[in-house]
Protein backbone atom coordinates (compact mmCIF):
# COMPACT_ATOMS: atom_id res chain seq x y z
CA UNK A 1 0.00 0.00 0.00
CA UNK A 2 1.31 3.42 -0.96
CA UNK A 3 2.23 5.81 1.83
CA UNK A 4 0.13 8.62 0.40
CA UNK A 5 -2.36 7.43 -2.22
CA UNK A 6 -3.87 10.18 -4.33
CA UNK A 7 -7.56 10.99 -3.88
CA UNK A 8 -9.76 11.76 -6.89
CA UNK A 9 -13.44 12.33 -6.03
CA UNK A 10 -15.63 12.81 -9.12
CA UNK A 11 -19.13 14.03 -8.28
CA UNK A 12 -22.02 14.79 -10.61
CA UNK A 13 -25.07 16.90 -9.82
CA UNK A 14 -28.57 15.44 -9.81
CA UNK A 15 -27.68 12.08 -11.36
CA UNK A 16 -29.99 9.35 -10.13
CA UNK A 17 -28.52 5.87 -9.84
CA UNK A 18 -30.85 4.50 -12.51
CA UNK A 19 -29.59 6.95 -15.12
CA UNK A 20 -26.98 4.30 -15.93
CA UNK A 21 -27.24 0.78 -17.32
CA UNK A 22 -25.17 -0.31 -14.32
CA UNK A 23 -28.28 0.33 -12.20
CA UNK A 24 -30.86 -1.06 -14.59
CA UNK A 25 -31.40 1.72 -17.13
CA UNK A 26 -32.53 0.31 -20.48
CA UNK A 27 -31.37 3.12 -22.76
CA UNK A 28 -28.46 5.01 -21.18
CA UNK A 29 -25.16 3.17 -21.45
CA UNK A 30 -22.33 4.61 -19.37
CA UNK A 31 -19.17 2.83 -20.55
CA UNK A 32 -16.76 4.96 -18.50
CA UNK A 33 -18.66 4.31 -15.29
CA UNK A 34 -18.60 0.62 -16.25
CA UNK A 35 -14.86 0.81 -16.80
CA UNK A 36 -14.40 2.22 -13.31
CA UNK A 37 -16.74 -0.37 -11.80
CA UNK A 38 -14.76 -3.16 -13.49
CA UNK A 39 -11.73 -1.93 -11.57
CA UNK A 40 -13.43 -1.45 -8.21
CA UNK A 41 -16.57 -1.74 -6.10
CA UNK A 42 -20.03 -0.56 -7.17
CA UNK A 43 -22.46 0.10 -4.33
CA UNK A 44 -25.99 -0.82 -5.38
CA UNK A 45 -27.76 0.92 -2.50
CA UNK A 46 -25.93 4.21 -1.93
CA UNK A 47 -28.19 6.86 -0.40
CA UNK A 48 -27.79 10.63 -0.20
CA UNK A 49 -28.00 12.09 3.33
CA UNK A 50 -30.16 14.90 1.91
CA UNK A 51 -31.86 15.20 -1.52
CA UNK A 52 -30.63 18.77 -2.08
CA UNK A 53 -27.25 20.01 -3.31
CA UNK A 54 -25.66 22.02 -0.49
CA UNK A 55 -26.75 19.95 2.53
CA UNK A 56 -25.57 16.80 0.79
CA UNK A 57 -22.21 18.26 -0.22
CA UNK A 58 -21.51 19.59 3.26
CA UNK A 59 -22.54 16.22 4.69
CA UNK A 60 -20.25 14.42 2.25
CA UNK A 61 -17.14 16.36 3.24
CA UNK A 62 -17.84 16.58 6.99
CA UNK A 63 -19.25 13.03 7.23
CA UNK A 64 -22.13 14.41 9.29
CA UNK A 65 -25.86 14.47 8.80
CA UNK A 66 -27.34 17.92 8.16
CA UNK A 67 -28.96 18.23 11.59
CA UNK A 68 -25.46 18.09 13.11
CA UNK A 69 -23.52 20.48 10.86
CA UNK A 70 -26.46 22.89 10.41
CA UNK A 71 -26.26 23.38 6.63
CA UNK A 72 -29.83 22.26 6.01
CA UNK A 73 -30.63 24.56 3.09
CA UNK A 74 -29.02 25.66 -0.16
CA UNK A 75 -28.47 29.08 1.40
CA UNK A 76 -26.34 27.67 4.24
CA UNK A 77 -22.99 26.50 2.92
CA UNK A 78 -20.14 24.90 4.88
CA UNK A 79 -20.48 26.32 8.42
CA UNK A 80 -17.56 28.27 9.81
CA UNK A 81 -15.32 26.07 11.90
CA UNK A 82 -16.69 22.77 10.61
CA UNK A 83 -14.20 19.90 10.37
CA UNK A 84 -13.97 18.49 6.85
CA UNK A 85 -11.77 16.24 4.75
CA UNK A 86 -9.71 18.91 3.00
CA UNK A 87 -8.41 20.22 6.32
CA UNK A 88 -7.14 16.74 7.12
CA UNK A 89 -5.61 16.25 3.68
CA UNK A 90 -3.91 19.63 3.75
CA UNK A 91 -2.43 18.81 7.17
CA UNK A 92 -1.24 15.47 5.77
CA UNK A 93 0.79 17.22 3.06
CA UNK A 94 -1.53 16.80 0.06
CA UNK A 95 -1.84 19.21 -2.85
CA UNK A 96 -5.53 20.02 -2.86
CA UNK A 97 -7.87 21.02 -5.68
CA UNK A 98 -11.48 21.83 -6.53
CA UNK A 99 -12.46 21.88 -10.20
CA UNK A 100 -16.11 22.41 -11.12
CA UNK A 101 -19.23 23.23 -9.16
CA UNK A 102 -18.47 24.23 -5.58
CA UNK A 103 -21.82 24.93 -3.90
CA UNK A 104 -20.28 23.97 -0.57
CA UNK A 105 -17.26 26.01 0.57
CA UNK A 106 -17.59 29.79 1.06
CA UNK A 107 -15.47 30.73 4.10
CA UNK A 108 -12.11 32.19 3.16
CA UNK A 109 -10.29 29.83 5.53
CA UNK A 110 -11.83 26.89 3.68
CA UNK A 111 -11.26 28.21 0.16
CA UNK A 112 -7.64 28.96 1.13
CA UNK A 113 -7.11 25.23 1.69
CA UNK A 114 -7.28 24.60 -2.07
CA UNK A 115 -4.02 25.02 -3.93
CA UNK A 116 -6.07 24.85 -7.13
CA UNK A 117 -9.56 26.31 -7.27
CA UNK A 118 -11.41 26.46 -10.53
CA UNK A 119 -15.13 27.32 -10.28
CA UNK A 120 -17.16 25.94 -13.21
CA UNK A 121 -20.90 25.63 -12.77
CA UNK A 122 -24.07 25.49 -14.86
CA UNK A 123 -23.50 27.15 -18.18
CA UNK A 124 -19.77 27.52 -17.93
CA UNK A 125 -17.24 29.31 -15.81
CA UNK A 126 -16.77 32.18 -13.45
CA UNK A 127 -13.67 33.75 -15.04
CA UNK A 128 -12.49 35.36 -11.80
CA UNK A 129 -12.75 32.27 -9.59
CA UNK A 130 -9.57 30.47 -10.56
CA UNK A 131 -6.38 29.85 -8.63
CA UNK A 132 -3.30 27.77 -9.29
CA UNK A 133 -3.90 27.14 -13.01
CA UNK A 134 -4.88 28.77 -16.28
CA UNK A 135 -7.96 28.24 -18.45
CA UNK A 136 -7.31 25.73 -21.19
CA UNK A 137 -10.01 27.20 -23.42
CA UNK A 138 -10.36 30.83 -24.61
CA UNK A 139 -12.76 33.11 -22.79
CA UNK A 140 -14.73 33.80 -25.96
CA UNK A 141 -15.91 30.21 -26.33
CA UNK A 142 -16.73 29.90 -22.66
CA UNK A 143 -18.81 33.07 -22.83
CA UNK A 144 -20.86 31.67 -25.71
CA UNK A 145 -21.83 28.69 -23.55
CA UNK A 146 -22.89 30.95 -20.70
CA UNK A 147 -25.03 33.03 -23.02
CA UNK A 148 -26.67 29.91 -24.45
CA UNK A 149 -27.77 28.90 -20.96
CA UNK A 150 -29.04 32.36 -20.13
CA UNK A 151 -31.07 32.50 -23.33
CA UNK A 152 -32.94 29.26 -22.67
CA UNK A 153 -36.71 29.59 -22.51
CA UNK A 154 -39.11 27.01 -21.05
CA UNK A 155 -40.95 24.89 -23.61
CA UNK A 156 -43.86 24.83 -21.18
CA UNK A 157 -44.44 26.46 -17.78
CA UNK A 158 -42.32 23.85 -16.10
CA UNK A 159 -38.91 23.34 -17.66
CA UNK A 160 -36.40 24.48 -20.24
CA UNK A 161 -34.49 21.99 -22.32
CA UNK A 162 -32.68 22.22 -25.62
CA UNK A 163 -29.64 21.35 -27.72
CA UNK A 164 -26.52 23.21 -28.73
CA UNK A 165 -23.83 22.86 -31.41
CA UNK A 166 -21.21 24.76 -29.42
CA UNK A 167 -17.83 23.01 -29.01
CA UNK A 168 -17.91 20.21 -26.44
CA UNK A 169 -14.69 21.51 -24.88
CA UNK A 170 -16.36 24.82 -23.93
CA UNK A 171 -19.40 23.25 -22.31
CA UNK A 172 -19.27 22.75 -18.56
CA UNK A 173 -18.47 19.03 -18.53
CA UNK A 174 -15.94 19.30 -21.35
CA UNK A 175 -14.29 22.30 -19.72
CA UNK A 176 -14.04 20.48 -16.38
CA UNK A 177 -12.54 17.38 -18.01
CA UNK A 178 -9.91 19.47 -19.77
CA UNK A 179 -8.98 21.39 -16.63
CA UNK A 180 -8.78 18.14 -14.66
CA UNK A 181 -6.41 16.54 -17.17
CA UNK A 182 -4.13 19.55 -16.87
CA UNK A 183 -4.22 19.37 -13.07
CA UNK A 184 -3.16 15.72 -13.24
CA UNK A 185 -0.35 16.52 -15.67
CA UNK A 186 1.00 19.26 -13.43
CA UNK A 187 0.70 17.47 -10.07
CA UNK A 188 1.44 13.87 -11.07
CA UNK A 189 4.60 13.76 -8.96
CA UNK A 190 3.06 14.87 -5.66
CA UNK A 191 0.27 13.43 -3.51
CA UNK A 192 -2.97 15.19 -4.33
CA UNK A 193 -6.59 15.27 -3.18
CA UNK A 194 -8.83 16.58 -5.95
CA UNK A 195 -12.59 17.14 -6.04
CA UNK A 196 -13.92 17.16 -9.61
CA UNK A 197 -17.51 18.40 -9.49
CA UNK A 198 -19.62 18.19 -12.67
CA UNK A 199 -22.77 20.40 -12.68
CA UNK A 200 -24.43 18.04 -15.18
CA UNK A 201 -27.05 16.58 -15.49
CA UNK A 202 -28.74 19.24 -13.33
CA UNK A 203 -31.37 21.39 -15.05
CA UNK A 204 -31.72 23.50 -17.13
CA UNK A 205 -31.12 20.68 -19.57
CA UNK A 206 -28.96 21.99 -22.41
CA UNK A 207 -27.13 19.20 -24.23
CA UNK A 208 -24.93 18.87 -27.29
CA UNK A 209 -26.91 17.85 -30.36
CA UNK A 210 -24.97 14.62 -30.94
CA UNK A 211 -25.77 13.42 -27.42
CA UNK A 212 -29.44 14.35 -27.56
CA UNK A 213 -29.67 12.38 -30.83
CA UNK A 214 -28.68 9.24 -28.92
CA UNK A 215 -31.96 9.28 -27.00
CA UNK A 216 -35.00 9.62 -29.28
CA UNK A 217 -38.42 9.05 -27.78
CA UNK A 218 -38.72 5.51 -29.11
CA UNK A 219 -35.59 4.50 -27.20
CA UNK A 220 -36.78 5.79 -23.82
CA UNK A 221 -38.86 3.60 -21.51
CA UNK A 222 -41.23 5.55 -19.27
CA UNK A 223 -41.45 4.42 -15.64
CA UNK A 224 -44.73 2.93 -14.40
CA UNK A 225 -47.31 5.40 -13.13
CA UNK A 226 -50.29 4.87 -10.81
CA UNK A 227 -53.46 6.73 -11.63
CA UNK A 228 -54.61 8.91 -8.77
CA UNK A 229 -51.34 8.55 -6.83
CA UNK A 230 -51.67 12.06 -5.42
CA UNK A 231 -55.45 12.37 -5.42
CA UNK A 232 -56.09 10.90 -1.97
CA UNK A 233 -54.68 11.34 1.51
CA UNK A 234 -52.29 8.38 1.31
CA UNK A 235 -49.63 10.71 -0.06
CA UNK A 236 -48.18 13.34 2.33
CA UNK A 237 -49.12 16.93 1.61
CA UNK A 238 -45.47 17.70 0.85
CA UNK A 239 -45.52 15.17 -1.99
CA UNK A 240 -48.89 16.33 -3.33
CA UNK A 241 -47.82 19.99 -3.42
CA UNK A 242 -44.62 19.08 -5.25
CA UNK A 243 -46.60 17.07 -7.80
CA UNK A 244 -48.76 20.11 -8.52
CA UNK A 245 -45.62 22.12 -9.28
CA UNK A 246 -43.47 19.71 -11.28
CA UNK A 247 -45.90 17.04 -12.40
CA UNK A 248 -46.07 16.31 -16.12
CA UNK A 249 -49.49 14.64 -16.34
CA UNK A 250 -50.86 17.58 -18.36
CA UNK A 251 -47.72 18.15 -20.46
CA UNK A 252 -47.28 17.28 -24.09
CA UNK A 253 -45.54 13.88 -24.26
CA UNK A 254 -43.09 15.35 -26.75
CA UNK A 255 -41.82 17.60 -23.97
CA UNK A 256 -41.74 14.74 -21.46
CA UNK A 257 -39.58 12.67 -23.79
CA UNK A 258 -37.59 15.76 -24.76
CA UNK A 259 -36.56 16.48 -21.17
CA UNK A 260 -35.66 12.84 -20.57
CA UNK A 261 -33.63 12.70 -23.78
CA UNK A 262 -31.73 15.84 -22.83
CA UNK A 263 -31.07 14.50 -19.34
CA UNK A 264 -29.74 11.15 -20.54
CA UNK A 265 -27.71 12.95 -23.20
CA UNK A 266 -26.05 15.03 -20.48
CA UNK A 267 -25.33 11.86 -18.51
CA UNK A 268 -23.69 10.26 -21.54
CA UNK A 269 -21.64 13.38 -22.29
CA UNK A 270 -20.49 13.49 -18.70
CA UNK A 271 -19.59 9.79 -18.93
CA UNK A 272 -17.38 10.47 -21.95
CA UNK A 273 -15.71 13.27 -19.98
CA UNK A 274 -15.15 10.81 -17.14
CA UNK A 275 -13.43 8.59 -19.69
CA UNK A 276 -11.04 11.42 -20.58
CA UNK A 277 -10.10 11.75 -16.92
CA UNK A 278 -9.60 8.00 -16.48
CA UNK A 279 -7.44 7.94 -19.62
CA UNK A 280 -5.25 10.66 -18.13
CA UNK A 281 -4.96 8.83 -14.79
CA UNK A 282 -3.80 5.72 -16.63
CA UNK A 283 -1.63 7.47 -19.20
CA UNK A 284 0.23 9.45 -16.56
CA UNK A 285 1.04 6.35 -14.54
CA UNK A 286 -1.22 7.34 -11.64
CA UNK A 287 -3.65 4.45 -11.73
CA UNK A 288 -1.99 2.19 -9.14
CA UNK A 289 -1.63 4.97 -6.61
CA UNK A 290 -4.93 6.82 -7.00
CA UNK A 291 -8.19 6.08 -5.21
CA UNK A 292 -11.03 7.14 -7.51
CA UNK A 293 -14.54 7.79 -6.22
CA UNK A 294 -17.49 8.41 -8.53
CA UNK A 295 -20.84 9.52 -7.12
CA UNK A 296 -23.62 12.09 -7.36
CA UNK A 297 -25.10 14.34 -4.69
CA UNK A 298 -28.77 13.43 -5.31
CA UNK A 299 -31.13 12.35 -8.05
CA UNK A 300 -33.93 13.58 -10.29
CA UNK A 301 -37.49 12.31 -10.78
CA UNK A 302 -36.96 12.09 -14.53
CA UNK A 303 -40.50 10.91 -15.12
CA UNK A 304 -41.05 8.83 -12.00
CA UNK A 305 -44.29 9.65 -10.19
CA UNK A 306 -45.13 11.77 -13.26
CA UNK A 307 -42.65 14.43 -12.14
CA UNK A 308 -39.44 16.05 -13.35
CA UNK A 309 -36.59 17.74 -11.46
CA UNK A 310 -36.41 17.35 -7.65
CA UNK A 311 -37.89 18.41 -4.31
CA UNK A 312 -37.95 17.64 -0.60
CA UNK A 313 -39.23 14.07 -0.80
CA UNK A 314 -37.54 10.69 -0.37
CA UNK A 315 -38.36 8.52 -3.35
CA UNK A 316 -35.37 6.51 -4.57
CA UNK A 317 -35.28 8.60 -7.75
CA UNK A 318 -34.03 11.49 -5.57
CA UNK A 319 -32.08 9.73 -2.82
CA UNK A 320 -30.45 6.68 -4.46
CA UNK A 321 -27.25 7.66 -6.27
CA UNK A 322 -24.36 5.95 -8.05
CA UNK A 323 -21.30 5.19 -5.96
CA UNK A 324 -18.17 3.48 -7.27
CA UNK A 325 -14.77 3.26 -5.54
CA UNK A 326 -11.68 2.01 -7.35
CA UNK A 327 -8.07 1.46 -6.31
CA UNK A 328 -6.40 -1.15 -8.53
CA UNK A 329 -4.47 -3.74 -6.58
CA UNK A 330 -5.92 -2.62 -3.25
CA UNK A 331 -9.70 -2.82 -3.72
CA UNK A 332 -11.50 -5.88 -5.05
CA UNK A 333 -12.18 -5.38 -8.76
CA UNK A 334 -15.50 -5.91 -10.49
CA UNK A 335 -17.46 -6.25 -7.25
CA UNK A 336 -21.05 -5.23 -6.52
CA UNK A 337 -21.96 -4.53 -2.89
CA UNK A 338 -25.69 -4.58 -2.04
CA UNK A 339 -25.38 -3.45 1.58
CA UNK A 340 -26.85 -0.11 2.59
CA UNK A 341 -24.36 2.71 2.11
CA UNK A 342 -24.48 6.46 2.60
CA UNK A 343 -22.46 9.24 1.00
CA UNK A 344 -21.29 10.31 4.46
CA UNK A 345 -19.41 6.99 4.61
CA UNK A 346 -17.08 7.91 1.74
CA UNK A 347 -14.67 10.22 3.59
CA UNK A 348 -14.14 7.85 6.58
CA UNK A 349 -13.47 5.10 4.02
CA UNK A 350 -10.85 7.21 2.24
CA UNK A 351 -9.21 8.21 5.51
CA UNK A 352 -8.91 4.57 6.57
CA UNK A 353 -7.37 3.63 3.23
CA UNK A 354 -4.92 6.52 3.64
CA UNK A 355 -4.07 5.63 7.23
CA UNK A 356 -5.44 8.94 8.55
CA UNK A 357 -7.49 8.92 11.76
CA UNK A 358 -11.09 10.06 11.30
CA UNK A 359 -12.27 12.80 13.71
CA UNK A 360 -14.77 11.80 16.37
CA UNK A 361 -17.21 14.33 14.93
CA UNK A 362 -17.88 12.15 11.88
CA UNK A 363 -21.10 10.15 11.72
CA UNK A 364 -20.04 8.00 8.78
CA UNK A 365 -18.36 4.61 8.94
CA UNK A 366 -15.98 2.91 6.57
CA UNK A 367 -17.70 1.07 3.75
CA UNK A 368 -17.59 -2.73 3.50
CA UNK A 369 -15.89 -4.57 0.64
CA UNK A 370 -13.60 -1.55 0.10
CA UNK A 371 -12.41 -1.99 3.70
CA UNK A 372 -12.86 -4.70 6.34
CA UNK A 373 -15.95 -2.95 7.73
CA UNK A 374 -19.06 -4.95 8.57
CA UNK A 375 -21.92 -4.49 6.05
CA UNK A 376 -24.89 -2.45 7.24
CA UNK A 377 -28.54 -3.14 6.51
CA UNK A 378 -30.00 0.36 7.01
CA UNK A 379 -29.16 3.97 6.23
CA UNK A 380 -30.74 7.39 6.66
CA UNK A 381 -31.58 10.71 5.05
CA UNK A 382 -33.30 13.91 6.13
CA UNK A 383 -34.84 17.16 4.89
CA UNK A 384 -36.07 20.35 6.53
CA UNK A 385 -34.89 22.77 9.20
CA UNK A 386 -37.94 22.96 11.43
CA UNK A 387 -39.76 25.67 9.54
CA UNK A 388 -43.53 25.81 8.96
CA UNK A 389 -44.96 23.20 6.65
CA UNK A 390 -45.63 24.08 3.02
CA UNK A 391 -49.22 23.09 2.30
CA UNK A 392 -51.53 22.94 -0.69
CA UNK A 393 -53.13 26.14 0.60
CA UNK A 394 -49.71 27.82 0.53
CA UNK A 395 -49.18 26.67 -3.05
CA UNK A 396 -52.47 28.28 -4.05
CA UNK A 397 -50.99 31.68 -3.12
CA UNK A 398 -48.59 31.45 -6.07
CA UNK A 399 -49.69 32.52 -9.55
CA UNK A 400 -50.53 29.80 -12.04
CA UNK A 401 -49.45 28.06 -14.15
CA UNK A 402 -47.19 26.41 -11.63
CA UNK A 403 -43.81 25.17 -12.79
CA UNK A 404 -40.10 25.81 -12.40
CA UNK A 405 -40.63 29.46 -11.40
CA UNK A 406 -42.92 28.36 -8.58
CA UNK A 407 -40.41 25.67 -7.61
CA UNK A 408 -37.65 28.29 -7.31
CA UNK A 409 -39.81 31.00 -5.72
CA UNK A 410 -40.98 28.62 -2.99
CA UNK A 411 -37.64 26.87 -2.52
CA UNK A 412 -36.48 28.64 0.63
CA UNK A 413 -39.80 27.93 2.32
CA UNK A 414 -40.01 24.31 1.19
CA UNK A 415 -36.41 23.40 1.97
CA UNK A 416 -36.87 24.63 5.55
CA UNK A 417 -40.32 23.10 6.05
CA UNK A 418 -40.72 20.34 8.62
CA UNK A 419 -38.10 17.90 9.91
CA UNK A 420 -38.49 14.86 7.65
CA UNK A 421 -36.39 11.80 8.39
CA UNK A 422 -36.02 8.62 6.35
CA UNK A 423 -34.68 5.16 7.13
CA UNK A 424 -34.15 2.69 4.27
CA UNK A 425 -33.27 -0.97 4.17
CA UNK A 426 -33.19 -3.21 1.11
CA UNK A 427 -36.78 -4.27 1.86
CA UNK A 428 -38.47 -1.19 3.35
CA UNK A 429 -38.45 2.59 3.39
CA UNK A 430 -40.02 4.64 6.19
CA UNK A 431 -40.40 8.45 6.24
CA UNK A 432 -41.48 10.42 9.32
CA UNK A 433 -42.02 14.13 9.89
CA UNK A 434 -42.44 14.95 13.60
CA UNK A 435 -44.00 18.29 12.63
CA UNK A 436 -47.14 16.64 11.38
CA UNK A 437 -47.05 15.54 7.76
CA UNK A 438 -48.21 12.05 6.91
CA UNK A 439 -45.83 9.12 7.43
CA UNK A 440 -44.78 6.94 4.50
CA UNK A 441 -43.94 3.24 4.33
CA UNK A 442 -42.96 1.51 1.09
CA UNK A 443 -42.58 -2.22 0.50
CA UNK A 444 -39.56 -2.11 -1.81
CA UNK A 445 -39.65 -5.83 -2.57
CA UNK A 446 -43.19 -5.80 -3.96
CA UNK A 447 -43.33 -2.12 -4.94
CA UNK A 448 -39.85 -1.01 -6.07
CA UNK A 449 -41.28 2.12 -7.78
CA UNK A 450 -42.80 3.30 -4.46
CA UNK A 451 -46.27 3.81 -5.88
CA UNK A 452 -48.26 2.68 -2.82
CA UNK A 453 -47.87 4.17 0.66
CA UNK A 454 -48.74 1.18 2.87
CA UNK A 455 -48.17 2.79 6.26
CA UNK A 456 -51.79 2.00 7.29
CA UNK A 457 -51.80 -1.64 6.17
CA UNK A 458 -52.38 -3.94 9.13
CA UNK A 459 -50.08 -6.65 7.75
CA UNK A 460 -47.17 -4.18 7.93
CA UNK A 461 -47.46 -3.37 11.64
CA UNK A 462 -44.35 -5.30 12.62
CA UNK A 463 -42.26 -3.88 9.76
CA UNK A 464 -43.44 -0.36 10.63
CA UNK A 465 -42.55 -0.78 14.31
CA UNK A 466 -39.08 -2.07 13.40
CA UNK A 467 -38.40 0.85 11.05
CA UNK A 468 -39.59 3.37 13.64
CA UNK A 469 -37.21 1.85 16.16
CA UNK A 470 -34.31 2.10 13.70
CA UNK A 471 -35.12 5.77 13.07
CA UNK A 472 -35.33 6.53 16.78
CA UNK A 473 -31.97 4.84 17.44
CA UNK A 474 -30.35 6.80 14.64
CA UNK A 475 -31.77 10.10 15.90
CA UNK A 476 -30.40 9.45 19.38
CA UNK A 477 -27.00 8.23 18.24
CA UNK A 478 -26.38 11.10 15.82
CA UNK A 479 -27.82 14.05 17.71
CA UNK A 480 -24.62 14.97 19.59
CA UNK A 481 -21.90 14.83 16.98
CA UNK A 482 -19.46 17.58 18.11
CA UNK A 483 -16.58 16.02 20.02
CA UNK A 484 -16.83 16.31 23.78
CA UNK A 485 -13.57 16.56 25.78
CA UNK A 486 -12.80 13.28 27.49
CA UNK A 487 -11.50 13.05 31.06
CA UNK A 488 -7.78 12.48 31.33
CA UNK A 489 -8.16 9.70 33.91
CA UNK A 490 -9.32 6.27 32.85
CA UNK A 491 -10.98 5.37 36.18
CA UNK A 492 -12.32 7.13 39.23
CA UNK A 493 -11.59 6.52 42.87
CA UNK A 494 -14.57 6.48 45.22
CA UNK A 495 -14.95 9.65 47.20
Amino acid sequence: MADKPNILVIMTDQQRATASHLYGNTCCETPSMARLADEGVLFENAISPHPLCVPCRVSFWTSQFPHAHGARRNQTLMPQGATHAFQLWKDAGYTTGLIGKNHCFEQEQDLALFDVWNDISHGGNNPDQIRGMEWWRPQEGRDRVREAFRAMQPQNPRFAYGTTDLPLEDQSSGLIAGQTVRFLEKHRDEPFALWVSFPDPHEPWLVAEQYAAMFPADKIDLPPWREGEFDDDRAPERNRALYKMVGVADDDMEDVYGVMGAYFGMVRFMDDCLGQILDAVEGLGLKENTIVVFCSDHGDFMGEHRMQCKGGVFYDSLTRVPLIISWPGQVAAGTRDNSMANLIDVVPTLLQLQGIAAPRSMHGESLPTVTDAVPRDATFSEYGAGGPLFTMADLERYAQPWGRKTLIDSLQWREAAGRCKMVRTREWKYVHDPMGDRDELYDLVNDPWELENVVDAEQNRDALAAMRLRLADWSINSEDSPPVPLPEVVHYEPV
